[in-house]
């Protein structure tokens, strides 16, 4: 294949986003002395949709089809995402069509940053019985409400400085970690929630890098930034995400602490939560283990408790 002059990396354009992409351009250039970069910025649905629940748009895949799209069609060499947003399945089928992903290539898991959430405007312990966060996540309302059941919740979207700007009064928000680390807002953060009970979306923290499946050298650039305790970490984490299917909407978490992972399954109608980890074996196996905790936990939340 012809090299590209200009490797040209297609990524949201959201502050975060940029952010995400700029940094593995700059370890890109790093690690490939006189190597052009540019970005290439795209409008995802999830961007232009920026007022309705995620929940009610399908999920996972709204910050990324377009920007895989635009990777398919030639108009980029790389795409980068934030990998908890990767759909975990072979088509990313999402409201208005799908993008053949089996002609793509994960080749990069950037060095994960600091995986889990945070409250910003007050601290747990701080907020007053029947207090509002503002959360755009099922997954993160389910862990709140399990720990504080008094807690009320309202909807929230935008990019990250309009979300810090919509702190509830008396209340608090939910963010990620790493999303206010990239940014250097980490002062703004009240409270580290610690990974249980409140376990981290599968990939969290993590910047996914694609190319298309045939391109060789763009691969081959893309290897010299693979962090690979990051790729153990967040493949096994995706695992346990696709043994639940694209199809599930239940809140779920997993992450992967050492050799440990942990997995979160929960139904809010019902106010079941449940928190499972388990070891895993070196190699291929890890996968399995991942998903075999993942069919523990559906079965288990599923099961009738009078029974």
């Amino acid at each position: 294949m012809n090299r590209p002059a200009v490797l040209r990396i297609a990524t949201r354009g959201s502050a975060q986003a940029k952010a995400q992409a700029g940094e593995v351009a700059v370890a890109l250039g790093q690690r490939h002395p006189g190597l052009d970069v540019e970005l290439v910025l795209v409008e995802t649905l999830g961007d232009k949709r920026a007022n309705v629940p995620l929940h009610t748009m399908g999920g996972q895949g709204v910050f990324v089809k377009e920007v895989q799209r635009a990777l398919l069609n030639g108009d980029a060499d790389v795409a980068v995402h934030s990998a908890k947003d990767l759909p975990s399945s072979a088509v990313a089928s999402v409201i208005d069509g799908s993008v053949d992903v089996e002609r793509l290539q994960l080749a990069a898991f950037y060095k994960r940053r600091d995986p889990r959430d945070a409250l910003v405007g007050a601290a747990l312990s701080d907020l007053q019985p029947g207090a509002t966060v503002a959360t755009g996540s099922v997954r993160r309302s389910a862990q709140l409400a399990h720990v504080r059941p008094d807690l009320q919740f309202t909807e929230l979207r935008g990019n990250i400085h309009t979300r810090l700007g919509k702190v509830p009064a008396g209340g608090a928000l939910v963010m990620a970690v790493a999303a206010l680390e990239i940014l250097e807002l980490t002062d703004r953060i009240a409270e580290y929630l610690p990974v249980d009970p409140f376990v981290p979306s599968p990939g969290q923290g993590c910047v996914a890098v694609e190319c298309r499946a045939s391109d060789d050298w763009v691969a081959e650039l893309l290897a010299g930034i693979d962090d690979a305790p990051s790729r153990a970490a967040v493949e096994a984490e995706r695992a346990f995400l696709a043994e639940l299917g694209t199809g599930c909407s239940l809140p779920v978490g997993a992450f992967v602490d050492g050799d440990e992972l942990i997995g979160f399954l929960a139904r809010p109608e019902t106010g079941r939560v449940l928190i499972r980890s388990v070891q895993l074996p070196a190699g291929p196996h890890r996968f399995n283990a991942a998903a075999s905790l993942a069919r523990q936990l559906h079965a288990e939340l599923h099961e009738d408790p009078h029974s």
